[in-house]
């Protein structure tokens, strides 16, 4: 087992990953489109113009693929992850191929490797025997994540592949991905309450007259 796979059991601190779905696709659009070109053709390996972001995004299938976010406290996506599943390799290995992009402001503080252990824990506990990654060779945030994890990687005309055999799933690996899911539930909830409490502290304050009779 590799070691970054190793300290998955330990999620890092201050980085809650929440498993996403329908309820979050406009925050996920958001997400895509605030990415700057250079951040778009990292993520997707080309050109990604806003048609083609809203077009993807409208694409999720959230019944058969996973969608991981790390959230600020403006609840706002600072950090994304795409687990796409339905492949089989020619091994007949289950493959899920892991994608990530990262705010500007969510960088430096571990927001992809967080989601990429989120991500490989999940995909280990459902039959998933391999992950796999695909992006420009360039894309040095990528890259990183990928040899930190020991993944083997093969490089081709600007491009990359790299591959991370999971172990199966065991209780200890079940129970781990539970108690992170608990957290990021708990934490998320009381975001929505405090926004919740601003956005209402606002609406009373703008309603109170502006001098008393």
């Amino acid at each position: 087992m590799s070691s970054m796979l190793k300290s998955s059991l330990v999620q890092p601190k201050m980085i809650l990953v929440l498993e996403l779905n329908l309820s979050h696709l406009e925050m996920i659009r958001s997400h895509l489109l605030e990415l700057g070109d250079s951040d778009r053709r990292l993520r997707f390996g080309m050109h990604a113009s806003d048609d083609f972001i809203s077009s993807y995004v409208d694409s999720f299938k959230f019944d058969s693929d996973c969608f991981f976010g790390v959230i600020n406290h403006q609840l706002k996506i600072i950090g994304l992850a795409h687990l796409a599943y339905g492949n089989v390799s020619p091994s007949h290995q289950h493959v899920a191929e892991f994608g990530v992009s990262v705010s500007e402001n969510g960088r430096g503080f571990g927001v992809g490797t967080a989601l990429f252990k989120r991500s490989a824990i999940h995909a280990r506990n459902t039959k998933i025997s391999m992950l796999y990654v695909h992006c420009l060779s360039s894309n040095a945030a990528m890259m990183h994540i990928a040899r930190k994890a020991g993944m083997s990687v093969e490089y081709s005309y600007g491009e990359a592949d790299a591959y991370l055999t999971l172990p199966p799933s065991d209780p200890g690996s079940l129970m781990i991905e539970a108690l992170q899911d608990q957290s990021a539930v708990i934490d998320y909830s009381m975001k929505q309450g405090f926004n919740r409490t601003v956005v209402n502290s606002k609406l009373l304050w703008n309603s109170l007259p502006l001098f008393a009779d």
